[in-house]
C-alpha cells in the first residue's frame, strides 16, 4: 500500500502541478492586495478538494452507469495523462493568463479550474480509486494523499511570492517540465497495465 501511496503522490502532484499553479496565481493576482491574494489562495484550493473529492465519490458510478469497462477507461486515462506530461515538458501545463473581465473570481476560473482541479488530475483520481481495483481503505488513503498535495499546494501559494524569488522562473520551468517526465513514466505504466487488463478480459 505504502508502494500506491507513493505512486499517487508523485502522479497527483505531477498532475495538479504546484510549481504550474504558482507562476499562474502570480500572474492573475498581481493587481490584489496581499489580504485579497491570501483569500484567494484558500478558496481556490477549497473549490478544487471539493471538485476531486466530488470525483473520488461519484467518477466510479458515472462509469458504471455509461458501462464504460476499467480498462478502456485506464487506458484512454493513461493516454491522457501522458499527452497532458509532454505538455508540461514542452510547453506550458498552465493555463495563460488572458484579458478578461475581472468581475469573476479567479479562486474559480482559472486557479481551480482548470489549473489545479486540472483534467489531468480529475483522470489521476478516478484511476487511483477504481472500485474494482482498490479497497474502500485505499480509496481513502488515496483521498488523503490528495488533500496533503492540495494543502501543500495551498502552503506554496499563500508564500507564492517568496518561493518565485528563490526559484526564480527558470527553476520553475525545470521543476515543472522534470515532473512532467515522471507523470509521462507514470501514464505509460497505467498504459501498460490497462492494456493487459484488456487482452486478461477477452
Amino acid at each position: 500500500m505504502s508502494e500506491k501511496l507513493i505512486r499517487d503522490f508523485m502522479m497527483l502532484w505531477a498532475t495538479i502541478d504546484p510549481i504550474g499553479t504558482l507562476s499562474l496565481f502570480l500572474g492573475v493576482t498581481a493587481a490584489f492586495s496581499a489580504q485579497q491574494r491570501k483569500g484567494i489562495a484558500l478558496r481556490c484550493i477549497a473549490y478544487s478538494a471539493i471538485i476531486l473529492l466530488a470525483t473520488i465519490i461519484v467518477g466510479q458510478m458515472l462509469l458504471d452507469a455509461m458501462e464504460i469497462s476499467l480498462y478502456s477507461f485506464q487506458i484512454a486515462g493513461s493516454l491522457i495523462l501522458f499527452l497532458f506530461g509532454l505538455q508540461m515538458i514542452f510547453g506550458s501545463a498552465a493555463p495563460k493568463k488572458t484579458e478578461e473581465d475581472e468581475s469573476h473570481d479567479v479562486a474559480v476560473f482559472p486557479l481551480a479550474i482548470p489549473s489545479i482541479a486540472s483534467p489531468g488530475a480529475i483522470m489521476a483520481v478516478t484511476l487511483a480509486t477504481d472500485n474494482d481495483q482498490f479497497e474502500i481503505v485505499e480509496q481513502a488513503a488515496t483521498a488523503v494523499t490528495m488533500l496533503v498535495v492540495l494543502a501543500i499546494t495551498g502552503a506554496m501559494l499563500l508564500a507564492a511570492e517568496r518561493i518565485h524569488r528563490v526559484i526564480g522562473n527558470n527553476g520553475a520551468a525545470i521543476l515543472v517540465r522534470v515532473m512532467g517526465m515522471i507523470l509521462a513514466a507514470l501514464a505509460i505504466e497505467s498504459l501498460i497495465d490497462g492494456i493487459a487488463l484488456a487482452f486478461a478480459a477477452q
